[in-house]
Formats: C-alpha cells, structure tokens, sequence
C-alpha cells in the first residue's frame, strides 16, 4: 500500500508521501477561497461546501472561518449548519448525517500519533474514522476524538471532550463527556430548561412539523 491508501486503512502512515501534501495544498486553496468570501457572496457558500467536501446533502451552511485538511474525507447530510471555527481534521472518514447542528468552536478530530515518544518521532500518524448520526446538536468548544461514534438524536453539552461512543437519543456533557440521561417525549415542549414553548410558537411547530 502507499502512504494515503494506508491513511484511508486507519494503518500507521507518513503525512508527507505519496502526494499527500500536495492534496492538503488544494484543499488549503479552497478553504483560502472559502475563509476570505466577501459578505455580499455569501450566497456561494453551499457551492464552495459541495466543491470541498466529498458528499452533501440538500441545504448546506458553514460560516467562515473553517479548516480541515482535505475536505473530499468529509460527508454531511441534508440541512448541515456549522458556526464560526469549526476544525476538522479529516485524515480518517468524517460522516455527518441530516440536521446537524454544530456550534462554534467545534473540533473533530481523527487525527492521533502514538504515545511512546520513540513511535511517535518515527513520523508515523493515524487517522480513525468518526461518524455522528442524525439529528445532532454539538454545543460550543466540543472536542470529538479519534474513533467515536455519536448516535442519532444526541445533544453534545459545550465544552464536552467526547472520547467514547454515544448512544441513540442521550444528552450527554462534560470532560470525559458521559450520558447525563435519555432525551424522551417529555422534553418536547420545552425550548431551555424548565421555559415551555409559547403557545404561538407551539401552533407554529404543528403547522410545519
């Protein structure tokens, strides 16, 4: 195998064969073009996603300034939202599914070096795939690490360091991030801790589920 075929293996590779630094140039070239956009273009935003990305779905937004290191080993679903700064470091396959939701400040990485200081000076690095489900929230100054996968309908607490799978249908927070408890029928008419939602509000919600 060479150095990228084993990257996309999740083997021990060498960041800087085999044209690997080349592709993290090109992508450095869009994200350049991305991260600059003047404000009347904004509009070019979901084009630029689908250019970067290996595969999106309908109704992509990020908002500058985003970085990552190839962009083509990122997948995200329909109606995807990320705010200011969001990281990704996506030597190993990033899957994001429909309705993500992600606050600013987020970092995914699946990028990792090993620990004894003789393995990791050899130059040899690792990428582990990271997948997050639908419906996900992801709460400011997360970081996900190397290998974790978040369920569907998960909320992330900000500032959360997320180092262990994550079930369907759980809040979960803190560093390490552990399940707090299930997200049930219950917390739907709720908008922020114990405030229910508004009664026009609420008419809204029914009318266009």
């Amino acid at each position: 195998m060479n150095q990228k075929e084993r990257m996309l293996n999740s083997l021990p590779y060498k960041a800087w064969l085999d044209g690997l630094e080349e592709e993290r140039e090109t992508c450095k070239q869009k994200i350049y073009e991305f991260n600059l956009l003047p404000p009347a273009e904004r509009r070019r935003i979901p084009e630029l996603l689908k250019q970067l990305f290996g595969k999106t779905g309908k109704n992509v937004w990020l908002e500058p300034p985003f970085h990552c290191d190839y962009g083509w080993n990122i997948e995200v679903g329909d109606n995807f939202f990320a705010n200011y700064n969001l990281t990704i470091l996506d030597v190993g396959k990033v899957t994001i599914g429909a309705n993500a939701q992600i606050a600013p400040n987020v970092a995914i990485y699946t990028a990792g070096h090993p620990i004894h200081p003789e393995s990791r000076n050899s130059g040899y690095e690792y990428g582990i795939p990271v997948a997050i489900g639908d419906n996900v929230w992801i709460g400011g100054n997360a970081v996900i690490l190397p290998g974790v996968t978040i369920g569907n309908n998960v909320v992330i607490g900000a500032g959360s360091v997320v180092s262990k799978d994550i079930p369907d249908n759980m809040i979960a927070a803190g560093n390490p991030c552990r399940v707090i408890r299930e997200i049930t029928e219950d917390d739907k008419i709720y908008y922020f801790k114990n405030k229910k939602f508004d009664s026009e509000a609420w008419d809204d919600m029914e009318k266009n589920p």
